[in-house]
Formats: C-alpha cells, structure tokens, sequence
C-alpha cells in the first residue's frame, strides 16, 4: 500500500514531532491491521508513505476505517497535513502500482 500527501506550509518539524511521540494505540492498530514496514518519506513538504500489508490491503483499510484511534489521529494531524482519504474505504487515496520485481 503506498500513498501521498502534503504537509501544510511551515508545519513539517511539528509533522515530524508528532510521528516522533506516535501514540502507543496507533501502533497497537497497525498491528491489528497487519500493517508492518511502514515508513513514510519526505521531499520538501510532499509526502510518500508505504506499508506491507500482512493481513491483506482490504482488511488495513477496514481496520483503519472502523478505528476512533484512526480517526482521532486524523482530526490531530489535520491542521498540519493535507492528505486524500478514500471516502469508500476511510483510508488514504491508494496510489497504483506501474512496476514491481
């Protein structure tokens, strides 16, 4: 699963921050959703984020999307990130896959 955002102008060492002091519950969600290797990168204020997904990519979105963790962790970081959320699955825009080995 691979997705992309932006962070809002000004914002990126707060982004940062609040990824430093993740919330124990959110990593406990990862794990339920079989979300494993996740890491997101940056250039600039754009974003990359990729995760494997060990239970299957429709069960992480499902996970994600039926979280009050997931959604609290959005409303935190929505004054400082603009990202796509999929309105059918509660998770972010994925992105499609045009090569893989």
């Amino acid at each position: 699963m691979a997705w992309k955002g932006r962070i809002k102008p000004g914002m990126k060492s707060e982004y940062i921050r609040r990824h430093d002091n993740i919330w124990p519950e959110m990593t406990a969600l990862f794990k339920d959703a079989g979300i494993q290797n996740y890491t997101i990168f940056c250039s600039g204020d754009e974003l990359f984020g990729c995760f494997e997904c060990a239970k299957g990519v429709a069960h992480a979105e499902r996970t994600q999307a039926e979280s009050a963790v997931v959604s609290r962790w959005n409303g935190y970081m929505n004054d400082v990130l603009e990202l796509e959320i999929d309105p059918a699955t509660g998770a972010q825009v994925k992105l499609d896959i045009v090569f893989r080995t």
